[in-house]
């Protein structure tokens, strides 16, 4: 038997370091050859490691939460053969794989550089981790005990992949009481099954609502919900900020929208509301290219472009994300609603392509049912204006001396003051504000 060492690759782009966001085996794993072994994050996705060569796993190279350099130790796998490890440094794994071990199992998040798995603290005792069933074989831990109930404050989105909710809603099983084992408290099939074994009652059931609660947790901020952290805090640091709303009369562009759908639905699909948007927005920025625009405030340099490179906002499991709706300035109605499903889902996924995720010239962001009636939008760094969707809502207003049932809606813009003048950015908005309230003008050139 022999010790192979699967080092992190090299994955393209210039990428010197990435963060582990997930592992899928653990010390004593069996895996394949191609089987996934972690998950790792660079500044753009998230990336899958696959094991070269099927053995037995012995340690990991780092806990999740912590950045490791390209070519890095990941995993020491023992297999059939000599491996690619040297005699004598594989005599001393043995000493050194219990560390390693009880390291991934406990040690919190850290953003130290390249750790190698000796160096990694010694963490304080904790409670055993369930190994995990093994992966080859796909089979979900249905003899599990189910942990405790968790009681998530309300409004608490628990963390479970569009899969596991799916399941979850045709089992019955409310995910807001159901312990998620995963990274940062994600919820598997696994905890489903755990949590229907233990006879599927949420303990919280019948609990008085007036009793004393002292639970606390602490969420490390890893993966995608760091890197939304970080750009979040560099958008504020950097750009001065000012907002401006506008209440829009989308009465005819709705009844528009529900015409389409009914003679064209069947055979072109369904349009909402965003390739509407999406279409007056490229309209008006042909008068203000200022604002279909990246500001390099270190070279103090602002880049206009022609096309619209469109960033849709868009909420996944992990956090938001940005996928890029390229040259939506080229796309009809039909063409937008398919291009930003399409992003939306690779987004959701994580299956978006690395151009899809990059290259944004402007945002558009809505909150769908939950749009609230105004909000100050972040701009997305390094461009200078986002534009954001708040909830339509049918309210009576005056026209002609009589009140009448319109529907309206609010757009919440944000822009870069560095860039961007109050009345310009007024101006915008008022241009797609006359383009949706007369949405014939959408298609007039």
């Amino acid at each position: 038997m022999g010790i192979y060492v699967i080092r992190m690759p090299d994955i393209g782009e210039g990428i010197a370091e990435v963060e582990l966001v997930a592992w899928h085996v653990q010390p004593g794993d069996v895996v394949a050859e191609d089987q996934p072994i972690a998950d790792v994050m660079t500044d753009k996705a998230t990336v899958e490691i696959p094991a070269h060569v099927p053995g037995k796993v012995l340690a990991l190279g780092g806990a999740v939460g912590q950045v490791l350099a390209v070519g890095a130790e990941l995993v020491r796998l023992e297999v059939e053969g000599e491996g690619n490890l040297k005699e004598n440094s594989a005599s001393a794994l043995a000493s050194q794989a219990p560390a390693a071990i009880n390291s991934v199992a406990n040690a919190p998040a850290a953003a130290a550089p390249a750790p190698a798995p000796a160096a990694a603290p010694a963490p304080a005792p904790a409670a055993p981790r369930e190994a995990p069933a093994p992966a080859a074989g796909g089979a979900r831990g249905a003899a599990r005990t189910a942990p405790a109930a968790v009681a998530r404050s309300a409004g608490e989105r628990p963390l479970a992949s569009p899969a596991v909710r799916r399941a979850a809603q045709e089992r019955g099983i409310d995910l807001r009481y159901v312990h998620g084992s995963g990274p940062a408290g994600r919820i598997s099939h696994e905890d489903l099954d755990a949590w229907a074994a233990s006879a599927g009652q949420p303990a919280a059931q019948g609990r008085s609502q007036y009793v004393e609660r002292h639970g606390e947790e602490q969420i490390p901020v890893i993966g995608l919900r760091r890197k939304i952290a970080q750009k979040m805090q560099e958008a504020k640091r950097r750009i001065p900020h000012f907002s401006y709303v506008e209440e829009i009369d989308v009465t005819e562009l709705e009844a528009l929208r529900q015409r389409l759908n009914q003679l064209h639905g069947a055979t072109r699909g369904k349009l909402t509301l965003l390739p509407f948007l999406a279409r007056a927005m490229v309209l008006a920025l042909r008068d203000f290219p200022q604002i279909n625009a990246r500001y390099d405030d270190d070279a103090g340099v602002v880049t206009r472009y022609e096309a619209v490179h469109l960033g849709v906002a868009t909420q996944t499991d992990g956090g938001l994300m940005v996928p890029v709706l390229r040259h939506a300035e080229s796309l009809d109605l039909w063409q937008s609603a398919a291009s930003i499903a399409r992003v939306a889902e690779g987004a959701r996924t994580g299956k978006a392509a690395r151009d899809e995720l990059s290259g944004s010239t402007i945002t558009l962001t809505s909150l769908g049912a939950l749009g609230g009636i105004a909000s100050t939008p972040v701009i997305n760094h390094p461009e200078v204006a986002i534009v954001g969707v708040n909830r339509m809502v049918e309210r009576p207003m005056f026209q002609g001396g009589h009140v009448v049932a319109r529907q309206l809606m609010n757009l919440s813009s944000s822009f870069d003051h560095r860039v961007v003048d109050g009345m310009d950015a007024a101006r915008f908005i008022q241009a797609m504000r006359a383009l949706l309230e007369t949405p014939a003008l959408l298609f007039v050139e």
